[in-house]
């Protein structure tokens, strides 16, 4: 059986499917994916063993360069590759109009979320085959239990299997560290700095070096300024998805604000500590087998704001972040690291 499976983005939602693929494989035999996801993405399903093909699509940046993106012949090249093949199935596990839009295009009956599971709810009548999942539910158990209506399998809940050939650890894995993931695209949900570096003198008392990444110049900066007040510890180049994780992979522990390194961190069985202030872990948060979420206790958490509106006496900014100290944090990464 060959599907055709449409989640683009973000990195986060992209490796929530990832269990639904695993959990695919073990029910009907011989099922074999295709997955369309955007280009910053494309690497994450190569790592699965049931996908065969990646269909980059880039609709974000098609959006800002319309013109030269027709010009080019890059969208009449996107459209030969969809078209390529005809599918048993297209899975539509987006939801969305841009997810639909390209499902319309492909060929082979379109399996979505019904109108009542849809966060956009028109979408459904676009699918011949329109499931109801229950809303209110963690995303990766959503998309498991809209695989199994849309492939006529029994829904499964157990622990969550990402399924993923591991990339190997890079040369950093000679030596024994951890990975501080300490960028996101939110200011509110940035851990405070000062807190980034008594984690760090925690982790070198114990003889652990630190690796920082970064994807911005800001989040650089911020790694330079961690580094220059530590003992061990090092901002690593800018490298891609698979180089990341062949780091992740060779950490012997990870500490992460709400990003979507933490769902790979998470999904390649890392003990993980990823920590909640402005956002919750209810829906979305980062699941496996050796991964703590801390939520912040504070009266506005989680505000959901990508700015933090607290006006109130603080000790750090954001203020809720206060209730998740280093000790608190350590505590729960050794207790995981055994």
């Amino acid at each position: 059986m060959r599907v055709l499976l449409i989640k683009t983005s973000s990195m986060g939602d992209v490796i929530h499917t990832l269990p639904a693929v695993t959990e695919a494989v073990r029910q009907v035999p011989g099922i074999r994916f295709d997955w369309v996801v955007e280009e910053g993405f494309a690497q994450i399903p190569s790592w699965h063993p049931a996908v065969d093909r990646v269909i980059p699509v880039a609709l974000r940046r098609w959006r800002r360069q319309l013109w030269r993106t027709v010009v080019s012949g890059e969208w009449v090249r996107f459209r030969q590759a969809l078209r390529a093949r005809r599918y048993d199935l297209v899975i539509d596990a987006q939801g969305l109009l841009k997810s639909v839009w390209i499902a319309r295009m492909a060929r082979g009956k379109r399996c979505g979320l019904s109108k009542e599971s849809a966060r956009e709810p028109w979408v459904s009548w676009f699918y011949q085959q329109p499931c109801f999942v229950k809303k209110g539910q963690h995303a990766i158990t959503r998309v498991r239990q809209l695989f199994a209506a849309c492939l006529g399998y029994p829904t499964v809940d157990d622990e969550p299997d990402y399924g993923l050939r591991l990339p190997a650890p890079g040369q950093a894995a000679k030596e024994t560290y951890l990975v501080f993931l300490h960028g996101t695209a939110w200011t509110s949900k940035l851990w405070p700095e000062s807190y980034w570096i008594e984690l760090v003198a925690m982790a070198n008392r114990e003889g652990l070096a630190v690796h920082l990444p970064w994807g911005t110049q800001e989040e650089r900066e911020r790694a330079r300024r961690i580094v220059a007040a530590s003992e061990r510890a090092t901002v690593l180049e800018r490298m891609d998805l698979d180089g990341m994780a062949r780091v992740l992979n060779g950490a012997r522990g990870v500490v992460a604000v709400d990003t979507g390194l933490a769902h790979l961190s998470a999904a390649l069985a890392i003990p993980s500590v990823t920590i909640y202030g402005a956002s919750s872990p209810v829906l979305t948060g980062a699941r496996g087998v050796v991964q703590t979420n801390l939520r912040a206790d504070f009266p506005c958490s989680p505000c959901i704001q990508e700015v933090c509106v607290y006006k109130g006496p603080a000790e750090v900014e954001p203020a809720c972040y206060a209730s998740l100290p280093p000790t608190t944090v350590w505590d729960h990464l050794t207790r995981l690291m055994g």
